[in-house]
């Protein structure tokens, strides 16, 4: 069962798809789930996956938490001192908003509500 404010998801910048997942599946077994051209998601104990859109991907690997009510959760995050740098969006799958907390790391919070 998903809890609020755990690790959820674990999303990783990937310069190259077709060599990341090469690499992966044959150091650890990884098994991949392709979402169009440049996505690839895992399961290898915490889900996560890979964003090689040029455009949209991360720097640095993207630590992805879960809330069941997504503005609850962003007034929280404010509220302790984040600040938003992707307002909510949707995404195939739910919803999210991504912040940096106090010590500049980018995290994002996701749920499934509509």
């Amino acid at each position: 069962m998903r809890s609020d404010g755990k690790l959820d998801y674990l999303e990783l910048p990937a310069t190259g798809l077709p060599e990341t997942k090469a690499f992966y599946e044959a150091a650890f077994g990884w098994v991949f789930q392709d979402y169009g051209p440049s996505y690839a998601a895992f399961d290898a104990g915490l889900d996560g996956g890979f964003d090689a859109d040029a455009a949209d991907r991360t720097r640095a690997p993207l630590p992805i938490l879960y809330a069941h009510d997504l503005e609850a959760m962003l007034a929280k995050v404010e509220a302790a001192g984040g600040r938003i740098i992707k307002p909510v969006y949707a995404f195939p799958g739910g919803r999210r908003f991504h912040f940096v907390d106090p010590s500049g790391n980018e995290l994002a919070v996701w749920s499934e509500n509509g």
